[in-house]
């Protein structure tokens, strides 16, 4: 199949929305699909793009950012000259000047497309009025169009629903992650050697974006709460900012734990494998999400997590390899106390973690499901 793939842009750093499709195009190359990539120069990550050395990466220029609502008015012409060369096309976010352009493209020469909205799909949290605005004029037709929409989790296939999407239309697949990347984890030690931790220090680690929807501070005020019971416990907060650092610093100050927690930017490949070896929990404490890529990293190197009950995830998680917790400080201070204070119970369930997603959620295995939900879509367009 000749397949385009629609995302508003093309960097790491903004998480599964980009990290997904990245692997997503590269394993469909692998099995011999010819695979164009559409995309913004906004933060565009260039080594990214050029180690995806069998997919084509056009990325457009961004005249303007809008609330990340990014204009890139080239994209029209490329489309007019090749949009009939593709046999299917899948819009990756749902909010997107480009997924607008493509769907009146799509639609015009007859091309179906499958959206997947990665947890974007109802217009709640930020922006609610911008949202629901776009939803007014373009989204409500983006959904009712689509050939199929592709949801991460049963939760987000009935934010599907709550939009007006038919049940039938709905394609249930969740993210997977590169199996190759773990077969051999970096040797335990290396992390903390960096960053001058010792060996007899609990540690505790967030990976991601630092924003406000990933509840970071929630986190802090529960490591706060911990900090009183338990000696020789660190909180690592690895990621970049996404506009809410200064907000936690002053967190941080206020309750005076600045000498307990490290900030240390965002980590990539063997940097990143290393902090998730030598922790002893990963907590993901957001006030939403659909299906974190960094849960399935964690558990891949046999690290227990920890994840609010807003994570879509939550299923996956839930006493298999580690805890879901309510969104509220004494329980996630509670989980973290247990695994932490339990070295046979982190033991267990980083062992159950990583069998499971090794087992079950590598993208070779996503990937064929994803290529059924094309050609389903090809067959009954």
């Amino acid at each position: 199949m000749k397949i385009l793939q629609v995302v508003p842009f093309f960097s790491p750093e903004r998480g599964g929305s980009v990290i997904a499709p990245y692997y997503l195009s590269k394993y469909l190359a692998k099995r011999g699909h010819e695979v164009t990539i559409y995309t913004t120069d906004y933060r565009l990550d260039n080594e990214y793009v050029q180690s995806l050395e069998d997919v084509r990466v056009v990325p457009f220029h961004s005249i303007a950012n809008i609330e990340m609502m990014l204009i890139s008015p080239k994209m029209i012409s490329q489309l007019k000259k090749e949009i009939n060369n593709f046999d299917v096309i899948h819009l990756h976010n749902f909010r997107s000047y480009q997924n607008n352009v493509v769907h009146y493209y799509a639609k015009k020469y007859g091309i179906p497309y499958v959206l997947q909205a990665h947890g974007s799909v109802l217009p709640f949290f930020q922006k609610q009025r911008l949202k629901k605005l776009f939803d007014t004029f373009f989204g409500h037709k983006l959904l009712r169009n689509a050939s199929k929409v592709i949801a991460l989790t049963k939760r987000e296939a009935e934010q599907y629903k709550k939009m007006g999407v038919n049940e039938d239309k709905i394609k249930i697949v969740p993210n997977g992650i590169d199996l190759s990347e773990y077969k051999n984890l970096p040797k335990k030690g290396e992390f903390r050697k960096k960053y001058s931790i010792s060996d007899d220090e609990k540690v505790i680690l967030y990976l991601g974006r630092i924003h406000k929807i990933k509840g970071i501070d929630l986190l802090i005020k529960s490591f706060a709460d911990l900090s009183k019971e338990l000696k020789d416990v660190k909180l690592v907060i690895v990621g970049p900012d996404d506009g809410f650092l200064s907000t936690l610093k002053k967190q941080i100050n206020d309750l005076k734990i600045a000498d307990k927690i490290l900030f240390i930017g965002p980590l990539y490949e063997l940097d990143k494998l290393e902090a998730y070896v030598d922790v002893d929990v990963y907590v993901l404490p957001s006030v939403y999400e659909a299906f974190p890529v960094t849960v399935l990293e964690a558990c891949a190197c046999g690290t227990p997590v920890i994840v609010t009950d807003r994570c879509g995830i939550s299923d996956f998680v839930d006493t298999k390899v580690g805890y879901v917790v309510e969104y509220n400080t004494g329980q996630l201070r509670d989980a973290i106390f247990k695994i932490l204070s339990d070295r046979g119970l982190r033991e267990r369930l980083g062992e159950s973690g990583r069998k499971l997603v090794m087992e079950e959620l590598g993208w070779a295995e996503v990937v064929e499901k994803v290529e059924d939900v094309y050609l389903s879509s090809i067959e009954h367009y």
